[in-house]
């Protein structure tokens, strides 16, 4: 196998958020979680995406997983790799960003690397090195109160700059609607004075593949998943990949299906509601989950009670203002760190009962659950939502079964019902 696309993404709804988006664009991919052992197989494909959940880890941490990983790609034939974040730039001041991407790129040799979390057709954009969602600049959106990454910073260059010890520069819109060539010579000029990483505006959906055409003279880039529409539209139009078909295995699964909501976004917190009008909803006390009081007891009692009727609900989703006081009470990390294992204790208990259909709302509730049930990596299939696609497992020793890991603020008002019915 010789990749034409290396990925390591800093968590897993992330990651199958780019995996979804690189196979619409027609690159066969594989999201493995973690390095993959040796001895898993891998069908031959276009693109890898190594999922890991080192978004808000100890940074020496993130570092050194990222850079395994990244060996592993390139070992691998890809001379490329994306270093792939969140579109709305998670992260603190102590990193994860800057620290991997000086490591990746003090690897990859390059003078300079591309950097920007745009994606305009799905409301990220970047002007003047200034990230935006929707109308209204990232301090201003709901990241603001992210209970572990809260932004509270729109500017960039000034977010990259306090975790970087590089130089961070700007290539600005006017350059990019000049064309690659513009762009070259804005990174060039940039690297004669010493600047290290290069946010790049984008605030129209076209000039991503301009982007991806250029990052691609490099060995290192990193953005959220438009530079991966950026990088595969690249590799498409310069011949270095044959665009594949999107179709994909459909092969019948049976059992029960249960969805699991742990992310505290708005978008989630409505989609609970909504599902609440179609299925059994089961919401967790946060209270009892941080003090051990047995909710993931009580939740697989009260899911082996009404899976047989359909699929059902477990949350343990709260309001920002609910967060911020357990979180006061507990502390941020303790706090986070039980609901995590709590759900990904639920997820264990329900794949012991039959399931092999189950829904993941929330970045680190799907690292937590996917780490928990050992699956070593996915198939890429149809898409659900912008940015959730399908997941078929590869290598597990369960079997076969499909999952949706969802990031917090993606899917339509009724995401649950519709994943359960794109679901085979």
């Amino acid at each position: 196998m010789k990749l034409a696309l290396g990925c390591i993404a800093d968590d897993y709804t992330g990651a199958s958020d780019l995996a979804n988006m690189l196979t619409r664009c027609g690159l066969r991919t594989v999201q493995t979680i973690g390095v993959p052992a040796d001895a898993l197989k891998l069908p031959d494909v276009d693109a890898v995406v190594v999922s890991l959940k080192s978004r808000s880890i100890e940074a020496s941490k993130a570092v050194a997983r990222s850079r395994e990983a990244d060996k592993w790609l390139r070992a691998r034939g890809a001379s490329h790799v994306l270093f792939k974040i969140c579109s709305t730039f998670d992260s603190t001041d102590a990193g994860n960003i800057g620290p991997v991407m000086d490591a990746l790129r003090a690897d990859s040799g390059d003078g300079i690397v591309l950097v920007t979390p745009a994606f305009p057709g799905t409301g990220r954009t970047v002007y003047q090195g200034n990230l935006f969602v929707g109308s209204v600049p990232l301090n201003e959106s709901p990241l603001k109160d992210h209970p572990l990454n809260p932004m509270h910073d729109s500017n960039l260059m000034r977010v990259l700059a306090r975790q970087s010890k590089a130089n961070v520069g700007l290539v600005d819109l006017a350059t990019v609607a000049k064309g690659a060539d513009a762009i070259r010579a804005r990174l060039a000029e940039l690297a004669r004075q010493g600047i290290g990483a290069a946010v790049i505006d984008s605030v129209f959906d076209p000039e991503l593949e301009t982007i991806g055409r250029v990052a691609l003279d490099q060995g290192l880039s990193v953005g959220a998943s438009g530079m991966g529409l950026g990088l595969a539209r690249g590799l498409v139009a310069s011949g270095r990949v044959k665009a594949a078909s999107t179709g994909s295995d459909q092969a019948t699964i049976d059992g029960p299906v249960a969805c699991l909501a742990g992310s505290c976004s708005q978008a989630t917190l409505g989609q609970i509601a909504q599902a609440e009008k179609s299925m059994p909803v089961l919401h967790l006390d946060a209270e009892k989950v941080v003090s051990g009081g047995g909710e993931a007891e009580r939740a697989l009692g009260w899911a082996r009670e009404h899976l047989a009727k359909g699929p059902v609900l477990i949350a343990s989703s709260s309001t920002p203002e609910q967060v911020s006081a357990l979180q006061a009470r507990h502390g941020r990390d303790a706090a986070g760190r039980a609901i995590e294992q709590t759900m990904a204790a639920i997820s264990e208990g329900l794949v012991a009962a039959g399931v092999r259909r189950l829904v993941v709302a929330g970045g680190e509730t799907s690292g937590a659950v996917v780490d928990r049930l050992g699956i070593p990596a996915f198939l890429v299939g149809p898409e659900i939502a912008a940015g959730v696609p399908v997941l078929r497992c590869v290598g597990w020793d369960k079997g076969d079964a499909v999952l949706a890991l969802k990031s917090g603020n993606f899917g339509g008002p009724d995401f649950f019902n519709d994943a359960i019915r794109l679901m085979p």
